[in-house]
């Protein structure tokens, strides 16, 4: 079972004088347990392609499916595609509306029709989840950091447990340990078999986790490949707003110098890499020869 979009393209105000082709011809495929990172610069499309996955947004030409099911607008099957895809916004104060937290993250359990008996306890576990403790049940969502906020968001998609994740930018506005945080939580995901989409300028993430990248720019896609493949792309064509992470970019700098070198942004492959070198060229040091 799979999400798959195929050439989807989309418009903003057509037949306007501010007409914008927000995607152009964009096809890729996610499945269950796997993650698929879309990166690009501001505008490239990245969060309107995010919008068609559950229907907050319809195909103008192409199609979208979520485990057969179309995505399109008055579709009998729309409640259960929405139910399967889970989106977090970028801003969570977009989606954001309950009293309390509580009442927040029940809300998609209860319109989901799960049991009333289970709804507590999926509060507790999915926020819980996301590095937060039932202290901030009673609390209001709106008094919150900008980081608590987007916990709480992503915890109030989780409790309705979806099929498929999808989260535009969620790293945005966390400090590095809520970063880490969100990162393990999503690979602990993964494992137990959701699809995750993420939406992100974070190539560092991108690069380590995804099983897959697609990379827009002005709504087309460049290219959706493996992280390895992605890399070497952008080291042969660099991307306007995407940059490689210091490891990466290291390693980018050396291939450049030395073909042999590895394209990775892995710094212990890099490090090995570079101590076989120099062992090889100056056999009289520790580890060589003589």
């Amino acid at each position: 079972m799979s999400i798959t979009v195929d050439g989807l393209s989309h418009t903003y105000h057509p037949g306007t004088p501010l007409e914008t082709l927000a995607l152009d011809d964009v096809s890729l495929e996610c499945g269950s347990g796997e993650w698929l990172s879309v990166v690009g610069h501001t505008g490239s499309g990245k969060s309107t392609l995010a919008q068609h996955l559950n229907g907050i947004l319809f195909p103008e030409r192409g199609t979208v499916s979520v485990d057969g099911m179309e995505v399109k607008e008055k579709s009998a099957r729309l409640r259960d595609v929405r139910r399967a895809v889970g989106l977090v916004f970028q801003y969570p104060e977009q989606q954001l509306f309950a009293e309390n937290v509580l009442e927040e993250i029940s809300f998609a359990p209860r319109n989901w029709g799960i049991p009333e008996s289970r709804i507590p306890a999926l509060a507790s576990s999915a926020l819980s989840l996301t590095g937060l403790d039932e202290t901030y049940l009673p609390r209001s969502p709106f008094h919150l950091s900008g980081g608590e906020k987007r916990k709480v968001a992503i915890a109030s998609v989780l409790a309705g447990e979806p099929s498929y994740l999808v989260l535009d930018e969620p790293t945005a506005g966390l400090d590095s340990w809520s970063r880490r945080e969100l990162v393990s939580l999503l690979v602990r995901l993964k494992g137990e078999g959701l699809g995750i989409i993420l939406v992100t300028h974070d190539l560092d993430i991108a690069l380590q986790h995804s099983d897959s990248i697609l990379m827009l720019d002005r709504g087309r896609c460049i290219i959706m490949d493996t992280p390895r493949k992605v890399m070497e792309h952008l080291q042969e064509h660099p991307a306007p707003g995407l940059h490689l992470p210091e490891i990466a970019a290291l390693s980018a700098s050396l291939r450049n110098a030395d073909p042999g070198a590895p394209l990775t942004w892995d710094w212990k492959e890099l490090k090995r890499w570079v101590v076989t070198r120099t062992v090889a060229a100056h056999p009289h040091l520790p580890g060589g020869d003589s």
